[in-house]
């Protein structure tokens, strides 16, 4: 008799795609839903400093993907967002591949949020789309056209 193993079901929601294209020197411009977003790297990495890293924009969608879901948790029981802000750290790895190795993120609560629901805001803003995504990572497949 033969067992196979158990697959995770996964439903999956098809989204729009984006387009990245090379701008000059190590600028790329992303291209989603109309906007444009440029991505450089610094000057030690021969790149002219125009923009974010790639690096940066990932550990920015975390913190960004942290404060909307810490606001909408917010806005759902009665909070203000005044004052609602994400700081956040990061350190690379120093062996290969290259990598974050720890990203740490601050919440800073609005004042008018009571101790009491703390911990609930933190749970729901722990669970955002990014974190989850890199807590339960997706399958990544590169083709060349």
């Amino acid at each position: 008799m033969r067992v196979q193993a158990e697959q995770k079901a996964t439903a999956t929601v098809e989204t729009p795609g984006l387009d990245v294209r090379f701008v000059s020197g190590e600028a790329y411009e992303v291209a989603v839903r109309g906007h444009r977003i440029l991505v450089d790297q610094p000057a030690e990495a021969g790149g002219a400093d125009s923009a974010p890293t790639p690096t940066e924009m990932f550990v920015a969608s975390l913190a960004t993907c942290v404060a909307f879901y810490a606001g909408r948790y917010l806005t759902r029981h009665g909070y203000s967002r005044d004052g609602l802000a994400v700081g956040v750290g990061y350190t690379m790895a120093t062996d290969r591949p290259a990598r974050v190795a720890a990203v740490t993120l601050t919440l800073r609560v609005p004042a008018d949020v009571p101790v009491e629901r703390r911990a609930a805001l933190q749970a729901v803003a722990s669970h955002c789309t990014v974190h989850n995504t890199i807590t339960d990572p997706p399958e990544i497949t590169l083709d060349l056209a």
